[in-house]
């Protein structure tokens, strides 16, 4: 059998079963650092036989997040339609860095971003990029942020750098994201940004807690 058709095969089958198989893993880091572990082959495995045995080893290690009854962490559902886009990116293996390189990958990105512009109501001729997950997100989205302020305060960032510029101050709430503080830290050169927490947003939380606690009356 084809590498593809059997990755097919296997993809299908588990997303079929997505819906009644264990939400969690089945199997420890110890367990499955056994299966897929061991001395380095000398010698390479046929490619479809050597993509089941990798799926048949970390099938019980895997967690049904694509599944109706996950409640943990914000993941993507991986809707069928955009995992097959997806395989389709992976087989034509593009460099989506620049036009030229793939005007195909272009032209699909200018579109995805006409249409963002348009579903958010944001101003036509914003300037858009796609990053590649929520920690490269935040980090421009703050470097943004940060450049944004020191030109308010009259400080040109590009033309004479962060040494000496004004301390930036940036609030967070009590329960901030690591990817958010990775980011700071990322960003802020010494001395020229302080960083509070503050209890509000906390506090604020609990007290919709509370209130969604309270019986209906």
């Amino acid at each position: 059998m084809d590498v593809f058709e059997r990755a097919c095969r296997i993809a299908s089958s588990y997303r079929e079963q997505v819906g009644i198989r264990p939400v969690g893993a089945r199997a420890s880091r110890e367990e499955l650092l056994e299966a897929l572990g061991g001395p380095l082959p000398e010698k390479g495995e046929d490619p479809a036989l050597a993509l089941e045995l990798f799926a048949r080893a970390v099938d019980p290690g895997l967690v049904a997040s694509a599944g109706p009854r996950y409640f943990g962490f914000v993941t993507g559902s991986g809707l069928p339609q955009a995992v097959a886009a997806d395989w389709l990116v992976s087989a034509w293996n593009q460099n989506a860095s620049f036009q030229i390189a793939s005007p195909a990958a272009a032209a699909v990105e200018e579109v995805a971003i006409a249409w963002l512009v348009e579903l958010l109501g944001l101003p036509a001729g914003v300037s858009c990029g796609f990053v590649t997950g929520g920690q490269t997100a935040n980090f421009t989205c703050l470097l943004a942020a940060r450049n944004e302020v020191l030109s308010r305060a009259g400080w040109d960032v590009e033309a004479r750098g962060l040494c000496g510029a004004p301390r930036v101050r940036i609030v967070a709430g009590e329960e901030v994201h690591v990817s958010m503080l990775a980011a700071v830290r990322m960003l802020r050169p010494s001395g020229s940004a302080r960083r509070r927490r503050s209890p509000l947003l906390r506090r604020t939380r609990r007290a919709r807690s509370s209130c969604a606690r309270k019986p209906a009356t």
